[in-house]
């Protein structure tokens, strides 16, 4: 009886694998975009109130099977800043509009186009930029580029000072070796707490 449930265990998680989380994030996607609209506009007008510059910052970032795509941000920096990782944000001079959002981690709503698109899910390793050439590196040993990344993930809920791209890209192995409805549900209320506490600085 035991072997049976756990072999139905296995093959809800491959349903889960192969269309439930996809067609999560297509359902889910569409319900918080409708929700969330007049959010949209209400940053949108902030951001243009402060800074003439575009509302929507474009970046190429690393997807499945290593394609690129271009992420969809709010704008929280100056206009033609280089590529840089999150941890080196700090160093700008960004606005309180800017501070705001990117505290808040509002600036990733458009990233909920992304998900439509399929660019991404809601859970899965956070893209990473070009630059970041040892992550990259460790995520292909790993075969993390085989699944879609995130706008949350099991890393980012982890996450600490000083975390290293080694430590990252071994909690995105755990992660796709384990994919379930139960774990993605469980990073995405942590993701909620986690957002309540200082951001790490690596």
């Amino acid at each position: 009886m035991l072997r049976l449930f756990s072999q139905f265990l296995k093959e809800v998680s491959k349903l889960y694998l192969t269309f439930g989380k996809r067609l999560f994030d297509i359902i889910f996607s569409i319900l918080l975009i409708v929700i969330l609209f007049p959010l949209f506009i209400a940053i949108s007008i902030l951001i243009k109130i402060f800074d003439t510059g575009p509302l929507i910052f474009y970046q190429k970032r690393i997807g499945l099977n290593e394609n690129l795509f271009i992420i969809y941000k709010f704008r929280s920096m100056p206009i033609n800043t280089a590529d840089i990782p999150s941890n080196k944000i700090s160093k700008l001079n960004l606005n309180w509009v800017n501070r705001f959002i990117r505290r808040t981690n509002l600036d990733e709503l458009p990233q909920l186009f992304n998900i439509l698109r399929g660019d991404m899910s809601f859970v899965g390793p956070r893209p990473a930029i070009l630059s970041q050439k040892s992550l990259i590196e460790y995520r292909k040993n790993n075969n993390v580029f085989l699944f879609r990344p995130g706008v949350t993930g099991l890393a980012q809920i982890l996450s600490f000072d000083g975390m290293s791209d080694y430590k990252k890209a071994k909690y995105d192995k755990d992660y796709v070796s384990s994919i379930s409805f139960k774990n993605d549900i469980l990073i995405i209320l942590k993701t909620c707490i986690y957002l309540l506490k200082p951001p790490p600085i690596y």
